[in-house]
């Protein structure tokens, strides 16, 4: 499977790299951004893949958040790919808001024209990216781990739990957790997927932990939420998310932190603990 190198550098002893490829799932080019750890000059390590929020491209999280320094010391391959299709003939937002469209795919696979065409990002996330990664870089495919921000924090979510015999550890900073009780979500929602709002169910994370089959899959899912965060009641409510983990067993640790809002002030501030709790589960 081949990609395009767009930037390659050294970083933490590892190397950081910046690539492009023709995808199948999404009908365009599509980027995304690796680090490797040192660890790797040894073997194949495990790999953490994070997924990004609303306006935010592969760049963001390997730029802001600080993760390399920590992933170098624990061995772990970041992965960090875009949030949606672009190019030429990919449909954007009707009325040119950030919250549909171009970087906001909400990691689902559209089945509306003609956001259908493109709009395929569970496909993307769950087997065509995978497949690219662990053909070009020395990531293990048996300790996969899926974190992500806010509409990528529903994404590792929904993809996690849909897919827990693919991914042995989970977490979310401030994820939006229900898309059926978000604005964000009923809006893209009501696009991608059509007024049905029973089609919504496998792409809101509450309905997915409701119903998750296998809740011994993790043993623990961390969540991080800031109380300050301008978006937390209106958009992202987790208590819905923690009601619906206690419901159906899943062991949810939800840890709400006071003076933090939704950037990367904050993620960049529990990066630490996130990748410290994905590397115990996935092995050193």
């Amino acid at each position: 499977m081949t990609i395009e190198t767009l930037s390659e550098t050294g970083c933490f002893g590892g190397r950081i790299g910046f690539y492009r490829h023709a995808s199948i799932s999404n009908s365009c080019d599509m980027q995304f951004s690796v680090f490797v750890p040192p660890q790797a000059a040894d073997g194949k390590v495990p790999v953490l893949t994070f997924l990004s929020g609303l306006t935010c491209t592969e760049e963001n999280f390997m730029v802001k958040s600080g993760a390399q320094r920590i992933a170098a010391e624990l061995g772990l391959m970041l992965v960090s790919p875009d949030t949606s299709p672009r190019g030429k003939g990919v449909p954007d937002d009707p009325d040119d808001d950030y919250d549909f469209g171009l970087a906001a795919g909400f990691y689902l696979n559209a089945t509306q024209e003609p956001w259908s065409q493109h709009y395929r990002m569970y496909d993307y996330i769950t087997k065509e990216l995978p497949d690219i990664v662990f053909s070009n870089f020395p990531g293990d495919a048996d300790r996969q781990g899926l974190t992500g921000h806010s509409m990528g924090g529903h994404g590792a979510l929904t993809i996690g739990l849909r897919n827990a015999h693919r991914y042995r550890s989970l977490s979310a900073f401030a994820p939006i957790c229900t898309t059926l009780g978000s604005p964000w979500g009923r809006k893209a929602l009501g696009y991608y997927l059509g007024s049905d709002t029973t089609a919504w169910h496998d792409y809101d994370a509450c309905e997915v932990a409701r119903n998750a089959g296998d809740v011994s899959a993790f043993d623990k899912i961390l969540v991080d939420q800031g109380a300050d965060d301008p978006f937390l009641a209106e958009q992202l409510k987790p208590e819905l998310l923690q009601a619906a983990c206690a419901e159906s067993g899943l062991p949810l640790e939800l840890r709400i932190h006071d003076g933090y809002d939704h950037g990367y002030y904050f993620i960049s501030t529990f990066i630490e603990e996130h990748l410290k709790h994905h590397a115990e589960r996935l092995g050193r």
